[in-house]
């Protein structure tokens, strides 16, 4: 039994900190919403009043929060986890954030004798729930070694990545064909169901063709369905988006289609569907061209 700690409880934190519950460690939470680290207190966690104090009662604390602005605050603020270090600590944000900033917050906690993993992960809130998520790890490959068994009590899935921020790269590539791969399927069904072809049959058609896609096969029915309930939000994604934008940036890769892609996700979010499942998102188009994407059968 370790004494773990776990930062971030929403749709992907609260299950990942259950996750660790279950396989019996000692779990320290913290939220920003007071509510829900008293929710996992009640099912056996510990609730605590700040990162640091969490990172008092823990020696791997891992987090899993919105923004790269939010993630730096939790590890290097006033009350945030370096703060609240009393003995060894190792730090792993699953958080999907800036690798150029991760980076800079590595290099910050090692002055501090703090070890530090980015390890970003995929599987979204099924995933989470399942214990089955997928962890692209950057940081120090021995480090990853020992807290690995922690990982398993999360996911099944696990690439050890390269240095620092290397874990980010590689999650930030997967989600920009992801998120330029729903903007072809909003395109391209909400003309095919405009110009008379029912969406039930061009699913049935894409998922045995060249063009099949997990993702697709996934979202399709919920989208027929108009149920967008969050399990990845928009405006997350459009967070991510950006983020891609900025690495190709760095690395000096053109990137159109993501740019466009974006865009898209900006308007979806102007239209207020920020919140909603990315699946929402094809409401954009469906409202320039005048024809709603819905199963007969929905």
């Amino acid at each position: 039994m370790a004494k773990l700690g776990f930062l971030g409880l929403g749709i992907m934190g609260a299950p990942m900190a259950r996750s660790l519950m279950r396989a019996g460690h000692e779990v320290a939470v913290w939220s920003h919403s007071k509510g829900k680290a008293e929710q996992l207190a009640k099912e056996g966690a510990t609730a605590c009043a700040t990162p640091a104090e969490v990172a008092k009662r823990s020696e791997c604390v891992f987090l899993c929060v919105g923004n790269t602005e939010m993630s730096k605050e939790v590890i290097l603020g006033k009350d945030g986890l370096a703060a609240g270090k009393s003995g060894a600590l190792t730090i792993v944000d699953c958080s999907t954030v800036s690798p150029a900033e991760s980076r800079k917050v590595s290099s910050q906690l090692a002055k501090q004798g703090i070890e530090f993993l980015d390890a970003p992960c995929s599987g979204s809130k099924g995933g989470a729930e399942s214990a089955t998520l997928t962890f692209m790890v950057g940081g120090d490959q021995r480090v990853f070694e020992r807290v690995r068994p922690y990982f398993e009590a999360m996911g099944k899935q696990f690439y050890y990545c390269g240095a620092a921020g290397m874990g980010l790269q590689a999650k930030l590539s997967q989600n920009m064909i992801l998120g330029n791969l729903l903007q072809a399927f909003n395109e391209s069904f909400v003309l095919s169901t405009k110009a008379g072809v029912p969406p039930q049959l061009m699913l049935d058609i894409i998922n045995n063709s060249a063009a099949k896609s997990g993702l697709v096969a996934l979202k399709a029915p919920l989208i027929f369905a108009r149920k967008f309930d969050p399990v990845f939000s928009v405006k997350w994604l459009e967070k991510d988006m950006a983020l891609m934008l900025e690495s190709a940036a760095e690395n000096n890769v053109p990137a159109p289609l993501t740019a466009l892609s974006r865009q898209l996700f900006r308007a979806a979010i102007a239209q207020g569907y920020g919140d909603d499942d990315i699946g929402g998102s094809i409401r954009v188009l469906e409202k320039l061209a005048g024809c709603e994407v819905v199963a007969k059968d929905s």
